[in-house]
């Protein structure tokens, strides 16, 4: 199964694109989704927080990201 994954801001910095595809075996979740991306783009690791968005709603670590399902890298924002 492939994802495609969207990133912007800093996290398209650290892809270095605005989107990137993974390949994987079989279904993964949010959580595991995360730990690839920190092992493929270990600068990851350095950002305070990582959202992910799963058709266009925040998702939480246990969500299961299914085939043609939109994701979305939202990194932390700062602002005042």
């Amino acid at each position: 199964m492939q994802i495609k994954v969207l990133a912007f801001g800093i996290a398209r910095d650290i892809l270095g694109s605005a989107s990137t595809t993974l390949d994987v075996d079989h279904s993964i979740t949010v959580a595991e989704l995360k730990m690839r991306l920190v092992q493929h783009f270990p600068a990851f690791s350095e950002l305070a927080s990582l959202a992910i968005a799963v058709n266009t709603e925040y998702a939480e670590p246990h969500h299961t990201i299914q085939p043609g399902d939109e994701v979305v890298i939202i990194p932390p924002v700062a602002g005042g």
